[in-house]
């Protein structure tokens, strides 16, 4: 203690429930979460995916269920993800007009769409039967400038089913813009382009890809997705995406990547958004169901600890869950 001074005492803030929620920061709220979701052609009945408990492939009833559960909740937003009953090398479900992913979001557009915001996954991996996120050469290869004309024609095709804003995935050069002109052309210049930016080349993606039955059939994309060292890349990539026309800027997985958040969120004007990823998900329930984590504690500390670390958006398979428990 210095003479003269009075003493800080941090902990008087810290010293009751009252004080301590009096003096809280804003934190995660309802409006923020957006829910994942899964749709499947051609089942009757919802299908559980093994490696993410309580997560299912939806039927398109059982979605407009989910959806209205999420948006009773205050959820803030819903993203869809289609898996077709076909699927091809070029990925033909994906703007297809009678494709799942279109009737998915045609169902929810009239039930909710007033109510949230509609959300559309936008990649090829879904829909490929060779499982990469564009169109594969011959020398297996993925063709980045055929791929953005696939993109554009798919972020059409969410539009006119009425997708408030599409999500491109896919990692490829450009396909902010080639997007952006897509829409703009196709009289479509509200609906917003939330771009995934920063997507590293990550493990954490395995139970994602059993839900959305999209693994690569050989290979891997690490040509397309970003090294998981190289942190400066991530900004190069978010700044390109600001300048193609971008209205909201993701970075995708989240936990291990609160660095890269911080970062982005510290040198772009716009939303920043951070996907809790599969594998977060899987592991947390994975290590509740055994009795070593306090389930809902560490729910709360990796939401707080996203949003602590600058984003403004979170998707996670909680969404709805954590919402309630907010209100």
């Amino acid at each position: 203690m210095t003479a003269g001074f009075p003493t800080a005492r941090p902990r008087r803030l810290r010293r009751t429930a009252a004080v301590r929620r009096l003096v809280a920061p804003p934190g995660v709220r309802p409006g923020n979460l957006v829910l994942p979701l899964f749709v499947k052609e051609g089942i009757r009945e919802p299908q559980p995916v093994a490696s993410m408990p309580g997560v299912v492939q939806h039927t398109r009833d059982s979605l407009r269920k989910a959806a209205a559960e999420a948006v009773h909740a205050g959820v803030g937003g819903l993203i869809l993800f289609g898996i077709p009953a076909a699927k091809d090398g070029r990925g033909s479900a994906a703007d297809d007009p009678a494709g799942i992913i279109q009737q998915a979001l045609g169902d929810l557009a009239a039930e909710v769409g007033h109510d949230t915001v509609l959300m559309a996954d936008l990649c090829l991996c879904e829909y490929t039967d060779h499982g990469h996120c564009g169109i594969v050469t011959p020398s297996g290869d993925v063709d980045n400038d055929a791929t953005l004309e696939r993109y554009a024609s798919a972020a059409v095709a969410q539009a006119a089913a009425g997708a408030h804003m599409v999500a491109p995935s896919g990692m490829m050069d450009g396909q902010v813009a080639a997007i952006r002109a897509a829409l703009d052309g196709a009289a479509f210049g509200e609906v917003a382009i939330c771009a995934y930016s920063v997507k590293y080349a990550s493990a954490f993606y395995g139970p994602f890809r059993e839900a959305a039955e999209g693994a690569p059939q050989f290979g891997d994309r690490a040509a397309y997705q970003q090294d998981l060292g190289r942190a400066g890349e991530a900004l190069r990539e978010a700044l390109l995406d600001v300048d193609e026309g971008a209205d909201i800027i993701m970075i995708k997985p989240a936990l291990a990547y609160l660095d890269v958040i911080s970062r982005v969120a510290g040198a772009v004007s716009l939303p920043v958004a951070a996907y809790q990823v599969s594998g977060e998900y899987a592991m947390i329930e994975a290590a509740a169901a055994n009795g070593w984590l306090d389930r809902d504690r560490v729910i709360n500390e990796t939401l707080t600890a996203i949003h602590r670390a600058g984003a403004d958006i979170i998707l996670t398979y909680w969404a709805t869950e954590v919402a309630r428990r907010l209100r």
